[in-house]
């Protein structure tokens, strides 16, 4: 197992460099003094959210000391950093290296994402090792289609790889979408409406299937101006029905609207320079609007095939995952745990969206792609890993949590989480605290459960 070659020495050592540095700054914020970031810290940071990832790959250190490092952890959990307030940024912040001016020390790091791409045959576990601490704007697009297995290593299929997968898109579209309202698919429509646990009474009424994605379309991401556009909208609507009608034991369910957001534009930005809240798609030309919403569809599909139970009659997945969170909080900080339980809080009252919508709903879209780029790099990172980000992110909110004495004002409070101020540094920490987690618990599920 990965944890028995894991040095935990060397992964609780540079995960807690990433804390320090957030707490040091966390000072110097509460004495009214500037917050500035040394470059040294900034190094240190970098390094330490690298090592963290590579001490997997490369450390043969001793065993697993689980009761030891249980511990640390509830010792350091048991204190939650404070977020700092960023400045509000758009969705072009998604790591250090989307800003107008880029350091020395981001130069460095996009010039060996493009040597590891620019090879014959690019190195996934490297460029996994690479991503996991964020991945440069200039190469995000290409490298999510890697991560995903969407497009092969070798560099002389991907062309190729790339033009059967679009064209076999829309053969789908052409095939089931222009029939969308044919009788012929009203057996799909009923057996979608089964499978849709919280669909409305109106939405069952003649299309099920396409009066539940015209009502969820518009919710997607309502604040941003992007997806309030008709043609983007469109799109989604296209790519949802195909994903549907190809997946009749889900067929599509609220929240999965969500999970095509970040691809999305993080393939848009493979046209553009700059913003893209206020970016007309439209003015793309229509073969690069094919593209993008070929490779979205693809790219998520790719993503749902490894948490389909999610979706499924009953939504499975979601219940284990759900149940597997409140096993996990109980054992790491029993005192937020018993707290949630004498308000009577349920945990699939608030983290079923967490698991349906993969945080998508807690986190500036910003932050998601960052968090995605992680996900991406770890081994069944939006089926495994997630569990243990969930975990972090609760324990996060410690302090509020155990402030509020009654049922509503528990839920009002996870359900309007602050993070809107949130950037690359809280979802660095937040990384970090799920990494600890994972590999104090993921192959010691007993350590969880009392």
């Amino acid at each position: 197992m990965a944890t028995q070659n894991l040095n935990t020495d060397v992964v609780m050592e540079t995960a807690n460099k990433v804390i320090q540095i957030h707490s040091t700054l966390q000072e110097q914020k509460q004495q009214n003094k500037p917050m500035e970031t040394s470059g040294e810290q900034l190094d240190d940071m970098e390094q330490a959210d690298n090592s963290v990832e590579n001490t997997v790959k490369s450390n043969s250190g001793s065993e697993f000391d689980t009761s030891t490092d249980l511990n640390r952890l509830e010792t350091t959990l048991s204190v939650s950093p404070t977020s700092p307030t960023l400045s509000a940024a758009g969705i072009a912040e998604q790591n250090s290296s989307d800003g107008p001016l880029m350091s020395e020390r981001e130069m460095t790091r996009l010039e060996k994402f493009r040597q590891l791409l620019a090879g014959p045959n690019t190195d996934l576990e490297e460029l996994r090792k690479l991503s996991w601490s964020g991945i440069p704007r200039q190469v995000r697009p290409i490298t999510w289609k890697l991560l995903s297995g969407y497009l092969p290593a070798n560099v002389e299929r991907r062309e190729s790889t790339l033009q059967r997968k679009r064209t076999e898109y829309f053969a789908f579209i052409e095939q089931y979408y222009d029939s969308r309202n044919d009788e012929h698919h009203q057996d799909t429509y009923r057996q979608i409406a089964i499978d849709i646990p919280r669909m409305t009474p109106e939405s069952l009424i003649l299309q099920p299937k396409v009066r539940e994605i015209h009502i969820d379309i518009p919710r997607t991401n309502p604040l941003i101006p992007l997806f309030q556009q008709a043609s983007v909208q469109k799109i989604f609507e296209r790519i949802l029905f195909i994903w549907a009608i190809r997946h009749p034991a889900s067929g599509y369910v609220q929240g999965i609207n969500d999970l095509v957001t970040p691809f999305f534009v993080v393939f848009v930005f493979e046209y553009i320079e700059g913003e893209v809240e206020n970016f007309d798609v439209s003015s793309l030309p229509d073969e690069v609007l094919q593209n993008i919403e070929a490779d979205s569809f693809w790219c998520m599909s790719k993503l749902l095939d490894g948490i389909q139970d999610n979706y499924t009659f009953a939504q499975p997945g979601i219940q284990r995952k759900v149940k597997a969170l409140q096993e996990l909080v109980s054992r790491i900080d029993e005192q937020v745990h018993k707290h949630l339980h004498q308000a009577e809080v349920e945990y699939l009252q608030f983290a079923f969206r967490w698991m349906n919508n993969l945080l998508m709903r807690e986190l500036p879209l910003r932050c998601t792609i960052r968090l995605w780029d992680t996900y991406q790099s770890e081994p069944e990172g939006f089926s495994h890993f997630h569990l243990y980000v969930c975990a972090a992110f609760l324990i996060r909110w410690r302090k509020e949590l155990l402030e509020e004495k009654d049922f509503q004002g528990l839920m009002i409070l996870l359900q309007n989480l602050p993070t809107m101020h949130w950037g690359n540094e809280e979802i660095s920490i937040l990384l970090a605290e799920a990494y600890r987690l994972k590999y104090a618990f993921a192959d010691a599920p007993n350590h969880y459960k009392r």
